[in-house]
């Protein structure tokens, strides 16, 4: 199955996309034989002709990944879909225009794409409708059970639960001491003890166990694992499902030793002169690219709130030296007269520009300075002030680890998840952050400057 690091692409999403290629295909080849119904035998035995089909199902499929089409919370709601569908289309077709336009032998000739374009959203739509009536998307068919009541195997099932793509059915816990059996956690209740396990798995039909004991010491069932493990049920430790399935590292009783003993976590010198390479390249070309807008958000934040413009704050970078971050000052001037403060999603501090240019990242673009001077990357931990990494660093386990690479512009916790504005909301953080530096690589990093486009785009604002 396809990964991002050690992180599943699940294969529910696979089937969403390898279907809707397969439509949008078929309509462009129906339009084709419709509109030059003389010359399509010939057009079908061109290998030109087959690039320019694969030109408009690559855009036609960015369009769908844009308008979230392979999220599963958007495809299970009609109203959604038929909005995002339509979304969806209209900025393929957009682009499309745009891109004939600037490079006309792209084309696979007049009208085509105007007479497939209903009928790709009449199979786009039918597909997904017919697999929500059938269940095909939501259907469990590994049967999981979880093995002790620790948080983070709680945690982990009430994931499973809202992402039915996993193709997981949670039948239940064990407890640990079987006092309380019974008992409703989440959905699936505790079901029985651990001493129960191998009858349990046999009554169940169990394809898959995963260990998340509160107390491992002298508490996990070593003969009982050993036999359903050769049995031909797979075992697995919930920190390594959690990563597996939702990109991240948990930290809650996460022992020292899983990390130093888990694979990943390379940094060959092969990779990071890839990756210095690869800042340099686009903060250039994002720094040309930016030079009409600048001098206009300028003048916005200066007619609004006058002077200064820019915004610089000490914060900590790789290996913990400090650095002066860089951006276009957003909020209104001695915002911070009260001392530090953590921003917050609904922050009555930021100005009505202010605003604009957080949700398009505007006042980010002085950051990629940062990256020229390499004090930062593109992809990494967002850097935090040296106050809040001194309390974060006491309150939350590992999270120095995070200075172990250059800070980011923007990172796998950035695109994945929103402000943090209390300690709980950087651990969530963290878990992220671990998981970025557990399987860094440039296609992992390519995958965030992919996925951080999208949140511009439909601006989603900073994390």
């Amino acid at each position: 199955m396809p990964r991002i690091g050690t992180h599943e692409v699940p294969a529910r999403t696979l089937l969403l996309a390898g279907v809707d290629g397969t439509a949008i295909i078929l309509s462009l080849m129906a339009a084709s034989v419709q509109r030059f119904p003389v010359t399509f035998g010939s057009d079908f035995q061109n290998a030109v002709y087959w690039g320019k089909l694969g030109f408009v199902a690559v855009v036609c499929w960015l369009s769908l990944y844009y308008s979230d089409l392979y999220d599963f919370r958007v495809v299970r709601r009609r109203a959604d879909l038929l909005a995002h569908t339509l979304q969806a289309l209209g900025a393929a077709c957009l682009t499309l225009a745009v891109l004939y336009f600037l490079i006309p032998s792209a084309s696979l000739g007049r009208g085509v794409a105007l007479l497939a374009a209903p009928v790709i959203l009449l199979l786009l739509l039918s597909w997904r409708l017919s697999a929500n009536a059938v269940n095909l998307l939501a259907r469990g068919n590994e049967r999981v059970l979880m093995i002790g009541t620790g948080e983070a195997g709680v945690s982990l099932v009430r994931h499973i639960l809202g992402h039915p793509e996993y193709n997981m059915k949670v039948v239940g816990f064990l407890d640990e001491k079987g006092q309380d059996v019974g008992k409703s956690l989440v959905n699936p209740k505790i079901i029985g003890a651990v001493a129960d396990l191998e009858e349990i798995v046999d009554r169940e039909k169990i394809g898959r166990v995963i260990l998340s004991l509160k107390e491992r010491r002298g508490g996990t069932p070593v003969r009982e694992l050993l036999q359903v493990k050769f049995a031909g049920v797979a075992v697995e430790d919930v920190h390594s499902c959690v990563e597996r399935l939702s990109g991240r590292i948990v930290v809650e009783h996460l022992n020292p030793s899983w990390l130093i003993l888990a694979n990943g976590f390379k940094k060959s010198r092969w990779l990071l002169a890839c990756k210095r390479t690869l800042d340099l390249i686009v903060s250039s070309v994002l720094l040309i690219l930016s030079a009409p807008i600048l001098p206009l958000a300028a003048l916005a934040i200066y007619i609004e709130t006058g002077r200064p413009i820019f915004f610089r704050q000490v914060r900590v970078g790789y290996r913990g030296c400090e650095f002066k971050l860089v951006k276009l000052r957003s909020m209104v001037r001695d915002a911070e007269k009260n001392g530090p403060q953590w921003a917050t999603q609904q922050d009555s501090r930021v100005t009505r520009v202010g605003s604009f240019l957080r949700k398009t990242r505007i006042d980010e673009l002085p950051q990629l300075f940062n990256v020229l001077r390499g004090e930062m990357s593109l992809v990494g931990p967002r850097p935090e002030r040296p106050e809040f990494c001194a309390l974060l660093e006491q309150e939350i386990p590992f999270f120095a680890l995070r200075h172990s690479v250059r800070p980011g512009l923007t990172g796998w916790a950035q695109v994945r998840f929103r402000y943090s504005s209390n300690v709980e909301d950087f651990k969530d953080k963290l878990e992220l952050d671990l998981f970025y530096l557990k399987n860094l690589s440039w296609l992992v990093d390519l995958a965030i400057l992919f996925e951080t486009a999208k949140v511009v785009l439909l601006r989603r604002g900073a994390h």
